[in-house]
């Protein structure tokens, strides 16, 4: 079917892009059975014959283009989803289907926040959305664990959670009033999505469930992620002992950070001054007369030794007068004195130097953190996860591989350390001490970039590699199941499969409150629609 297939159909959907989420929004509207229409260019060919074996009309011709073909197929159209490739297409083909239906829904995908601020007013609110923003939460509560979603309906705040019966029975016996979402089987077969009250549950199933806390609290069962008690708040007065007790750690950890920053070169040059001064000293101490008779103490041979070095001299002691080879020492004093400690200043102003770079760079930073998340790939969604993880109050070390990446200053701005090194490395995952973060977020663009970190990974985490969570972005659903069974990761997110909804909701008119996993499989949550794939 070509061109002239919907140039007569009113009230369908036009999908401009096959790229990125676009496949995927058309997936999801065809499965839905919404009447639409693709329209890609030559980059696209081989998607658009993917969509066309769907049964999808597709028109392999530049969305942009203004040709009477593309004008009469937007006459009818109800909505119109721009996700062309790239912000400048997007911004150019959603610009030109508002001029041409001013009255049609227009759903656009930007990056550029400016961009979509302004795009945002001439379309409408709530048309221009962000893959990055939309798929971010989730992954943000897979490196937390979370399995608990809050959904805010007209004012009440509902809870889905994923629970795991330790008795068998029916839904209705086991979960009362709650709302079953999913009940995934222990013993692998397919999860049943929607279930019925009287849907059998076995001891050890994994069930997500819908309701209200005072419905959780009803029948006993606690939600999985509510806060424990805070901590008491010590006063000033109780306080005195822990504030002085983390000083003094704080000046061990600043002693040992300096002592292993110090290099052989400047250990060794150290290490030539204080032996050239005891050296000196005692010297001096033995052979030295004043003028007038007498010894010099040792604190005078001392002092007399560092002036000496420093070529400070303020007169108070002189080599003149003295034994000839005392005279000759002197002269060795200074040439070797001066040698010494330039090279001293040299070494330690170039390891301080390095110390600040490291620490601007992350990296110092990064060997000694413990409990954080390790964040691979600074792209939009990685800016987006970094945030989330943030306001969660969650340390992250950021691993990004190019030095041009254009969030890396914002990254920085927000105190967090950025290594610049390749993460496919196992030198570049021990530098962001891998093994022992709390997570692990693998979100580059590159889907095999993503899983050769993900194997990595594995690698360094070893025997931790079941309790710490490791998050693989991919593009494709399929693939990520494929990756979750024969490599054995358990939270793989396709930012498609969670994005999608979004605009498909927004090109149907209606409104989508989140998104949520139970296992691998997404959900989103409509208002008045209920829960749905």
């Amino acid at each position: 079917m070509h061109e002239r297939a919907c140039r007569h159909w009113t009230g369908h959907v036009i999908v401009c892009g096959l790229r990125g989420i676009g496949l995927r929004i058309v997936e999801q509207l065809h499965l839905a059975g919404v009447q639409m229409a693709v329209v890609g260019d030559e980059h696209d060919l081989r998607r658009v014959q993917l969509v066309m074996g769907w049964g999808v009309p597709g028109v392999v011709r530049s969305p942009r283009a203004r040709t009477p073909v593309m004008a009469r197929g937007r006459a009818g159209a109800a909505a119109v989803v721009c996700v062309a490739h790239g912000d400048l297409h997007t911004l150019e083909t959603a610009l030109l289907v508002r001029e041409l239906r001013p009255d049609a829904r227009v759903v656009v995908q930007l990056v550029n926040s400016t961009v979509a601020a302004a795009v945002s007013a001439v379309t409408g609110p709530g048309t221009v959305l962000d893959v990055a923003s939309l798929a971010a939460p989730s992954v943000v509560e897979a490196c937390l664990r979370r399995t608990t979603q809050t959904l805010d309906l007209g004012g009440v705040r509902f809870v889905v959670a994923e629970l795991a019966p330790a008795d068998a029975g029916s839904f209705r016996s086991l979960y009362d009033d709650l709302a079953p979402v999913a009940v995934a089987p222990a013993d692998g077969s397919a999860m049943v999505v929607c279930p019925g009250r009287d849907q059998p549950v076995a001891a050890g199933d994994l069930v997500a469930v819908l309701g209200t806390a005072e419905q959780f609290a009803a029948i006993g069962q606690p939600l999985p992620d509510e806060p424990g008690p805070q901590a008491p708040v010590r006063s000033a007065r109780s306080g005195r002992g822990p504030r002085l007790a983390g000083r003094l750690r704080h000046l061990r950890r600043m002693v040992s950070g300096l002592a292993s920053a110090t290099d052989r070169p400047l250990r060794l040059a150290l290490g030539a001054v204080a032996v050239f001064v005891v050296v000196s000293t005692l010297v001096l101490w033995a052979g030295y007369r004043r003028p007038g008779g007498g010894e010099l103490s040792p604190l005078d041979a001392l002092y007399f030794t560092v002036e000496t070095i420093a070529t400070i001299g303020f007169g108070d002691f002189s080599f003149s007068g003295q034994a000839p080879w005392l005279e000759a020492f002197g002269v060795l004093i200074i040439l070797a004195g001066v040698t010494l400690v330039t090279s001293l200043f040299a070494l330690l102003t170039n390891v301080l130097v390095s110390l600040r770079l490291e620490q601007s760079f992350g990296r110092r930073r990064a060997t000694t953190m413990t409990g954080h998340v390790v964040l691979v790939g600074l792209g939009s969604v990685g800016l987006g996860v970094l945030q989330g993880l943030l306001h969660e109050g969650q340390p992250v070390v950021v691993l990004e591989r190019s030095d041009t990446n254009r969030y890396l200053d914002q990254a920085r701005a927000l105190g967090v350390p950025v290594l610049l090194a390749d993460a496919t490395q196992r030198q570049s995952l021990l530098a962001a001490n891998v093994g022992k973060a709390s997570a692990v977020a693998v979100l580059t663009s590159d889907d095999l970039v993503n899983l050769e970190t993900g194997l990595v990974v594995r690698q360094v985490l070893g025997g931790r590699f079941g309790e710490v969570p490791v998050v693989l972005r991919v593009f494709d659903r399929g693939l990520a199941r494929t990756v979750e069974r024969s490599f054995g990761f358990r939270d793989v997110r396709a930012t498609s499969a969670l994005a999608a909804p979004w605009f498909v909701a927004a090109a149907l008119g209606r409104d989508v409150l989140g998104t949520f996993w139970v296992e691998q499989q997404p959900f989103r949550h409509r208002p008045c629609f209920g829960i749905a794939l």
